[in-house]
């Protein structure tokens, strides 16, 4: 997700002309990056066609992106800010998961309501080379959020690491089975999909509860094994 990609065109009218200028120079690289993966594949795409392609130099691509790959996903930097900086305080795991989910699914439905939703969500299936960038992308998003958990949930290196991966694979699971469906002439709604990915989760209200039920009878379990 861009710092960019989710501006209104309103938004960009009431910026200053040098701020209005460079977005829409970022919106146009990413346009055109779409564009021309789509017509003639990732591999065949260059930095040099994008760059012509806009009217600007390889230099002002590199200045916002670091490759043709960030350009199609330019990353979950807005996302993993409000992760980082939710009210995180000691509790009980499930309702932390359920409440980092809750904060994904809003940004999820945003993604959604973009324009280039659909065409980044077919090249994700049509382009296999993609998924390499969005786990450097997923990666990145953990490395944040796992020891912030750490440190404001008091949890362990494992019990961090574990809510964090989830996060990061709830959103994948939601976005890749929305392509899956797109590519296959579907008309699935992807926040139903991600509703459904929090389900078989266990983060949705009802299952969250049995989760914690579930959790202590597990607990109590290997408590008694230890006597």
């Amino acid at each position: 997700m861009s710092r960019y990609s989710e501006v209104s065109e309103k938004g960009i009218h009431s910026m200053g002309t040098r701020e209005q200028n460079r977005i829409q120079t970022v919106l146009a690289m990413q346009r055109a990056t779409l564009d021309l993966v789509e017509r003639q594949g990732l591999a065949a795409t260059t930095i040099g066609q994008i760059a012509a392609n806009v009217g600007v130099s390889e230099r002002t691509f590199f200045r916002y992106f670091s490759s043709k790959e960030h350009a199609i996903l330019p990353g979950h930097h807005d996302l993993t800010d409000a992760l980082v900086s939710s009210d995180i305080v000691p509790g009980e795991r499930s309702d932390m998961l359920k409440n980092l989910l809750q904060i994904s699914r809003t940004f999820f439905a945003n993604e959604v309501d973009r324009q280039e939703f659909r065409r980044i969500s077919r090249l994700l299936v049509n382009e296999p080379e993609l998924m390499g960038a969005v786990t450097r992308q997923e990666r990145a998003l953990v490395s944040e959020l796992s020891p912030v958990l750490e440190r404001k949930a008091n949890l362990s290196f494992m019990q961090a690491l574990l809510l964090a991966e989830t996060v990061v694979v709830a959103w994948r699971v939601a976005w890749l089975s929305y392509a899956h469906d797109e590519v296959n002439g579907g008309d699935a709604d992807p926040l139903a999909l991600f509703d459904q990915t929090m389900i078989e989760l266990g983060a949705d209200a009802d299952s969250a509860d049995a989760g914690v039920v579930a959790a202590g009878s597990a607990d109590a379990g290997v408590a008694s094994s230890g006597r």
